[in-house]
């Protein structure tokens, strides 16, 4: 199970840290991403962190978030910074790639 939170609405250029606390015994192996969705739009890889840590981004996010985890904690973490009134999205939190575990998702609303 994978439990998301940090979600918000904040104002263009601002910043937000979405968390997602995982329950299953396989965190510290499973790949781990953040994937993000808007009406009508398929969901969209946002970044991927694996279990050694190697992390990759999307090219519209590339430099303004960051993507870390906690293994003590089960946690993965997205740090999004200069928020854009484009990233406003649904943001989904996964374990273990598109066919794995998803959570619930949490609104970022990011206003103009």
């Amino acid at each position: 199970q994978l439990v998301e939170s940090g979600g918000g609405l904040v104002q263009a250029g601002g910043s937000l840290r979405l968390s997602c606390v995982a329950s299953d015994g396989f965190f510290s192996v499973s790949l781990m991403g953040w994937y993000r969705q808007t009406p009508g739009k398929q969901r969209e890889v946002v970044a991927l962190i694996t279990g050694g840590g190697s992390s990759s981004y999307a090219p519209s996010v590339e430099g303004r978030f960051t993507i870390s985890r906690d293994h003590a904690e089960k946690t993965v973490y997205l740090q999004t910074n200069s928020l854009k009134p484009e990233d406003t999205a649904v943001y989904y939190c996964n374990s273990g790639g598109t066919s794995g575990t998803w959570g619930q998702g949490t609104q970022v609303t990011v206003s103009s």
